[in-house]
């Protein structure tokens, strides 16, 4: 799952959930909680709150937001009516999709003094759940999380949270929602809230998280790709070709494009010398064949293995197959850097016999080989070859013989 696709289904369950969210306000229980209330303010109230009940949002909103501006900066029991009146209003405000507003009025009402505990922490859950509806992601996520952190939270609302972290891709939080909602069980899961979960620990370099969590899609391999993909994307080579490593073993990325990949993705993630040994178990098994191609991928591991004699021997075996010029030089060029001097001549000469252009650089370094395997003479030569063909440091080394 993309974290487009991931942005996209937060979005659409925090719709989906959020509907519905405050209801009529319950006045009643809420008067018991804070000072006494004057007899007006309460037939006041629940006056409102029979007309939200009603479906009279229009008239409950503007009724309970002036009753609310008339008692600020009264005394307690004011202050409290005060809240109580926000709420109302909130709730008509809420029912008519106004809900950035109802959702400013319950903010409002959190911050009036006197407000008992209990109630705060509930219209926080309110306010937080407004704000994501009304598209208010991040507000919405922060107040969310304080609320979670406060009251303990519930699944529904970490899942909210969690969609919320991932629509804003952030990545990390939303995997801490995560490891909260795992504490508890995992069997209830949906296969999309699964989804979810294995690509937020996915995003957030959490690939063992991730890869428990992939269920039945275990034995999918676009699964296990992406969860690769997904790792090289985040510039983790290593862990990609872990990840491919282990669909492999579990028999489930088996294809000859899916070992091809595997072995580079080893030379890319730093564990060149695996990817060797694996193309070579597969050739020698007939899984995969002796092409060129193969071969060639098996020198270019060992050569970043920096393994000697077996980079040197895949060189030879490739060339030899492919008769091509360039591994001739390929080959050439390893041995003569790595002080292998009768392999720098051998090779050098098969280029020339693979008919490669056969440069100054080649001459000088066939010079230099001959001479380190204590053959003058065919150093000279190749020296005097070198100097025709405008390479000025043969000079130097013809002088070291003692030619002109």
């Amino acid at each position: 799952m993309s974290s487009t696709t991931v942005r996209r289904l937060g979005k659409r369950c925090l719709s989906l959930a959020l509907v519905g969210l405050i209801g009529c306000g319950g006045i009643s229980l809420a008067r018991a909680e804070g000072p006494a209330l004057r007899a007006d303010m309460i037939q006041a109230l629940q006056s409102m709150q029979s007309q939200l009940e009603a479906g009279d949002d229009a008239a409950v909103a503007s009724r309970a937001a002036d009753s609310a501006s008339r008692l600020e900066g009264g005394n307690a029991a004011d202050r409290w009516a005060r809240a109580l009146f926000l709420q109302l209003a909130a709730s008509a405000n809420a029912h008519q999709g106004n809900k950035s507003l109802a959702a400013d009025q319950l903010a409002e009402a959190r911050r009036i003094d006197d407000v008992p505990d209990a109630r705060r922490l509930s219209w926080l859950h309110q306010e937080a759940r407004l704000r994501l509806s009304a598209g208010q992601t991040r507000q919405g996520a922060d107040l969310l999380t304080q609320w979670v952190e406060r009251s303990g939270g519930d699944d529904a609302s970490r899942w909210l949270l969690v969609q919320a972290r991932a629509s804003l891709e952030e990545w990390s939080a939303a995997a801490n929602s995560l490891d909260r909602l795992r504490a508890s069980g995992t069997e209830g899961w949906s296969q999309s809230q699964r989804q979810l979960a294995s690509t937020v620990y996915q995003q957030a370099g959490r690939f063992d998280d991730a890869l428990t969590l992939l269920g039945d899609d275990a034995s999918s391999p676009d699964v296990w790709r992406r969860a690769a993909g997904l790792a090289q994307q985040a510039g983790d080579d290593g862990r990609a070709a872990a990840i491919w490593e282990s669909g492999w073993r579990r028999g489930v990325l088996t294809s000859d494009d899916d070992l091809v990949r595997l072995a580079r993705l080893h030379i890319a993630g730093g564990t060149p010398a695996r990817a060797a040994e694996h193309l070579e178990n597969w050739l020698d098994s007939g899984r995969l064949d002796s092409s060129s191609t193969n071969l060639r991928l098996i020198a270019q591991a060992w050569t970043a293995a920096r393994d000697h004699e077996n980079a040197l021997s895949a060189w030879q075996t490739l060339a030899e197959k492919s008769g091509r010029a360039e591994d001739w030089q390929q080959l050439a060029e390893l041995a003569y850097g790595w002080g292998e001097w009768q392999t720098t001549r051998d090779a050098l000469s098969r280029l020339r016999e693979a008919g490669g252009e056969i440069s100054g650089r080649d001459w000088l370094l066939q010079g230099f080989a001959s001479l380190q395997l204590g053959d003058r003479e065919a150093a000279r030569n190749a020296f005097q070859q070198a100097r025709a063909a405008g390479v000025e440091q043969a000079q130097q080394w013809l002088d070291s013989l003692g030619s002109a």
